[in-house]
């Protein structure tokens, strides 16, 4: 079950609650153990969902969830948003990484729900009406005391969007479209029984109230995240070696143990290390993206973190340490590289479970990682892959594994032997060049006169290509 917390006194709140009442087969009950204010009288179940209406305002609730007739996986606030910011749909988790102006606990972090988050940030996307922008803000107000992971998915950011019927059927139907779903982000789109011990969840630290970086990261990518302490929380939380236990809290009440750091701070970035966490970049998640997080680890391991270069192939195997390091064909590689770039890292890419790059990622280099089962492709399909690129800038092309080389061959133009022959600078050259022949002085000068024919080498390790 989700449990949905209306607000009577937020306008915003009462009209998505109309809205939601709307959509679906809702069954109306009683609740004479607590008083109308406080979430009892009457309340609403319809399948995969209980809503419940409060007279306080959100920030200032105590844990609603023993209000519920359910034991819900998580909390979903709706809410308005108020600011100078036009027409906006926002979620975000709750909490004061310093005192607490609006409800809760000074220094004291709600239970995330950043799977829950980034489902409606997705949804929102979708459903939002004509001019409304979407995106996550950083973790601010309370409650913080709740006892199950929570969020609020906001309509906003004034008295003409809070009363809009069209934005708050869209927050309405986009609260309905977590059915079936639970707090964390699971891989294959699962609830949460199976949830992993490690999520694809990330704490944030830095940038501004609206956390673009962190949006980014939460509708482009396949990771979630939790907390958000923005620049303005983090100078109100004070010097990070003195609220230690506010950043660890950070962590583990976004179920993360990576974090990415907007801006440069490294007393934080020290901190986080020290506490046993990671501070990663936005290309770390990016470039990381769905793949096994035990074989991204055994890999920066063996290859060299993601930040330096590594990057990910096609080729998964079963088994996180499942792979073999060896030697990119270097003189092989940067010929076809040169004559296509994309070519040779998709060549690379296509047998690879992982290889190191440079020049920010763009050209393969280094080391690469193959599968080790028998019926993986490995260094003799990388080596014929990138023998087969080198087909466009040669006549011909050979892998020879006697002479522990690829061997191409090209027959072209010489300028110095049609010099010899007689033939003068000019459109004469390029029609030989073009394979026209020409007459010089009465004497027909064919192409293959004035051509020779050039042999690269490139060295290729022949025993890795049994």
């Amino acid at each position: 079950m989700i449990a949905i917390v209306v607000s009577r006194a937020d306008s915003a709140s009462a009209h998505i609650g109309e809205r939601l009442l709307e959509v679906g087969d809702w069954e109306a009950r009683k609740d004479g153990s607590l008083p109308d204010a406080d979430g009892g009288g009457t309340y609403y179940r319809t399948e995969g969902f209980e809503l419940r209406e409060f007279d306080e305002l959100h920030v200032d609730l105590d844990d609603p969830v023993d209000a519920f007739n359910c034991d819900p996986k998580f909390l979903a606030f709706v809410s308005r948003h108020s600011g100078e910011t036009g027409k906006l749909l926002t979620a975000h988790v709750t909490g004061n990484f310093g005192g607490a102006e609006y409800g809760g606990e000074s220094e004291s972090l709600a239970r995330a729900a950043p799977g829950a988050e980034k489902r409606v940030v997705e949804a929102l996307a979708e459903r939002a009406p004509e001019g409304y922008e979407v995106g996550i803000e950083c973790t601010h107000h309370g409650p913080t005391d709740v006892s199950v992971p929570s969020l609020f998915v906001e309509l906003g950011s004034d008295e003409p969007q809070w009363a809009d019927p069209e934005a708050a059927a869209a927050v309405a139907q986009v609260v309905l479209d977590l059915r079936g779903t639970g707090a964390d982000l699971v891989d294959g789109g699962a609830a949460d029984d199976d949830a992993p011990d490690r999520p694809r969840h990330a704490v944030g630290f830095g940038g501004g109230h609206y956390a673009p970086r962190f949006t980014r990261i939460v509708r482009e990518t396949e990771w979630a995240v939790g907390h958000v302490g923005a620049d303005w929380a983090l100078g109100d939380l004070g010097a990070p070696e003195a609220n230690r236990d506010v950043i660890d809290a950070a962590f583990a009440r976004s179920r993360a143990d990576r974090a990415v750091i907007d801006g440069d701070r490294p007393d934080l970035a020290a901190v986080v290390a020290d506490l046993g966490h990671r501070v990663v970049s936005e290309t770390w998640v990016r470039e990381v993206g769905d793949a096994p997080l035990p074989l991204v680890e055994e890999l920066e391991d063996a290859v060299g973190p993601v930040d330096e270069g590594l990057r990910f192939g096609a080729i998964e195997p079963a088994d996180p340490t499942g792979f073999a390091v060896r030697d990119l064909p270097a003189d092989l590689l940067s010929r076809a590289q040169g004559l296509d770039a994309d070519a040779a890292r998709e060549a690379v890419a296509s047998v690879a479970v992982a290889f190191d790059t440079e020049q920010g990622g763009a050209r393969a280099a280094g080391e690469v990682a193959f599968a080790s089962a028998p019926d993986a492709p490995g260094y003799a399909d990388l080596v014929a892959a990138l023998a087969e690129a080198l087909e466009t800038g040669y006549d011909a092309v050979r892998v020879l594994p006697k002479r522990s080389a690829v061997v191409a061959r090209e027959t072209a133009f010489d300028p110095g032997l049609a010099a010899e022959r007689g033939v003068p600078e000019g459109p004469a050259f390029g029609r030989l060049a073009d394979g026209e022949a020409v007459e010089v002085d009465g004497e027909t000068i064919e192409p293959a006169d004035v051509s020779q024919t050039r042999s690269d080498r490139f060295p290729i390790d022949a025993a890795a290509l049994d």
